[in-house]
């Protein structure tokens, strides 16, 4: 990814928590395939965590998992107008965070299969008022639906982030323009928020 060196974030508990926040990844292979995917981050005790996930059998992607692999974290994205800035002659843009996440996928086993599974629903389903878990279905059921799919864990090796949030503005520019998107979307206050910090 180009980062130029305004716009680079390196701090792994940023990144790490960016990765938590946004957890549907875009995952490339060294054979260009993708999938889009949601990617649970695990601090096992590396320098970088690592991730689980899962596709279907069916995706001839998980055979290229011998090779290096990416997954993209999208954060908050914004559109920024030239009308939000106070200096004349600006041009629009669109402001974003986002974590690249390198390392070498792993197949689990069946049981590692169903781990990742009650992992991710465990993780997802926590904010819930009744939480479902995957213990809810029939012991038979569940171990067709392990079979259906291949569960993952990709160490990562490498993380790379991108916070693109107007430092390349003077900051009476680029607090107006935070102050504009405010009263905007999620995406749009969540970017106003990354715009004040730094």
């Amino acid at each position: 990814m180009y980062v130029p060196a305004l716009y680079g974030r390196d701090d792994p508990a940023e990144l790490t928590a960016l990765i938590q926040a946004h957890g549907f990844a875009t995952l490339v292979t060294a054979d260009l395939e993708a999938s889009h995917l949601p990617l649970l981050h695990v601090d096992d005790g590396s320098p970088h965590g690592k991730l689980l996930g899962h596709m279907a059998r069916a995706n001839p992607q998980w055979r290229g998992f011998a090779g290096d692999a990416l997954a993209v974290f999208s954060g908050p994205h914004a559109y920024v107008s030239p009308s939000m800035y106070v200096s004349p002659r600006m041009v629009p843009t669109w402001n974003y965070a986002v974590v690249h996440a390198y390392g070498t996928p792993r197949v689990l086993d069946d049981a590692g299969a169903r781990a990742v599974l009650d992992q991710l629903v465990a993780h997802y389903e926590a904010s819930r008022p009744a939480p479902w878990a995957v213990t809810a279905l029939d012991e038979a059921y569940a171990g067709s639906l392990v079979k259906a799919i291949v569960a993952f864990e990709l160490p990562i090796t490498r993380l790379q982030g991108k916070w693109k949030v107007g430092q390349n503005r003077e900051p009476v520019d680029r607090l107006a323009a935070a102050d504009a998107l405010a009263t905007g979307t999620e995406d749009d206050r969540a970017v106003a928020t990354l715009m004040r910090s730094v």
